[in-house]
């Protein structure tokens, strides 16, 4: 479960009201249901400001990750303290992650393993953030949406719900159109349904309704149902679970990823892109081919062999990602060329395919 950064700030600062109101409903229900529940809370920097008397979120990264550090510890103070008042027993785990975490196979293992290794415990509730303190922009998730989208489905949960201060995806943004309507169910999420998302005006929070859809992509290609809801709302966990609550619920995909896959697709940070004309669009989408050097029209940015990359088509659509087996320099001399010519090209051919089917994962 997500809780998001709307739902632990209010107009003075940092709000603990419905923080406890999660925490005494999430407790009960550890206790009732004997659920695994993994944490990912917002709100670090949040704090941070709060308690340096900032009025706007930094924009310097320096300022950024220093108002991380002193927000961070007071968050997790919060949560250790209710959880000790309502818990009857149980205790929380800090688990701060960068996206290189999950670059690497094995660290990407490890974190999986912890966690699990915390469930097992049965009185810890582990509690994620993203390592803002640390974290440049080249290397963060970007938002705690994709971070718990990508943790939920590297943990094998059965159920994300991400609570913010909406009920869910309406056909308009219903702050400025009061006959909004909710919609409750998003079997795939579609360029309609993406067209519906905005972006949050929050002076505290990253992200907004178009972060949480590219969270629902990956929960839905990891197999797990994903549900946004209104963390405002009384017992709206329990609500959510027992299939009662307003919000929005988007169904699994019918072509679950393996971990592997998912590992590729979600789990590493893209050093750039390869773009692919529309013969090499088909043949990976209809074939199920490998993407080969005569398929590519350009290459975005610089990386080395074995990096993740995105594969974008002619429009600059997100078709796929992959792990190149040539460099970005490599690729850009062999772009367009037969596999049979990247021999004489350069001066050795270690692949025929830029990338290998079995290293792709179709978005």
């Amino acid at each position: 479960m997500k809780v998001g950064t709307s739902l632990l700030a209010g107009p003075s600062g940092f709000d603990g009201l419905v923080l406890e109101s999660i925490v005494k409903e999430l407790a009960a229900l550890k206790r009732e249901r004997d659920l695994n529940v993994l944490m990912v809370s917002s709100g670090a920097i949040g704090c941070g400001m709060n308690l340096l008397g900032m009025t706007e979120r930094p924009k310097v990264l320096p300022l950024k990750q220093a108002t991380a550090a002193v927000g961070q510890s007071r968050l997790m103070h919060y949560y250790e303290v209710m959880f000790d008042t309502y818990g009857e027993g149980l205790h929380t785990a800090q688990v701060l992650l960068s996206a290189a975490d999950l670059d690497d196979r094995q660290r990407y293992i490890n974190i999986r393993n912890t966690i699990h290794t915390l469930f097992e415990l049965k009185t810890i509730i582990p509690i994620a953030n993203e390592n803002d303190s640390v974290a440049t922009e080249e290397l963060r998730f970007g938002d705690n949406d994709t971070l718990a989208a990508r943790l939920a489905g590297k943990v094998d949960a059965d159920l994300l719900i991400l609570l913010s201060d909406v009920d869910g995806l309406f056909d308009k943004n219903p702050t400025t159109h009061k006959d909004a309507a909710l919609i409750e169910h998003v079997e795939t999420v579609t360029d309609e349904t993406e067209a519906l998302a905005g972006d949050t005006r929050m002076e505290t929070s990253v992200g907004g309704m178009k972060t949480k859809l590219e969270a629902a992509k990956i929960a839905c290609a990891s197999g797990l149902v994903m549900v946004i809801a209104n963390g405002r709302r009384p017992n709206i966990v329990r609500d959510v679970l027992d299939g009662n609550a307003p919000c929005t619920t988007f169904g699994k995909s019918a072509a679950v990823l393996s971990h592997r896959k998912r590992w590729i697709a979600f789990g590493r940070s893209t050093r750039g892109a390869v773009r692919i004309d529309d013969g090499a669009r088909r043949a990976l989408l209809e074939q199920g081919r490998s993407l080969l050097a005569a398929g590519i029209t350009s290459v975005d940015g610089s990386f080395d062999m074995g990096a993740a990359v995105r594969i974008l088509d002619a429009t600059g659509k997100d078709v796929a990602r992959g792990l190149v087996n040539y460099s970005s320099d490599d690729i850009n001399l062999i772009k367009g060329c037969k596999s049979a010519s990247i021999q004489s090209i350069l001066g050795r051919k270690d692949f025929d395919e830029v990338i290998h089917r079995d290293n792709l994962v179709l978005l």
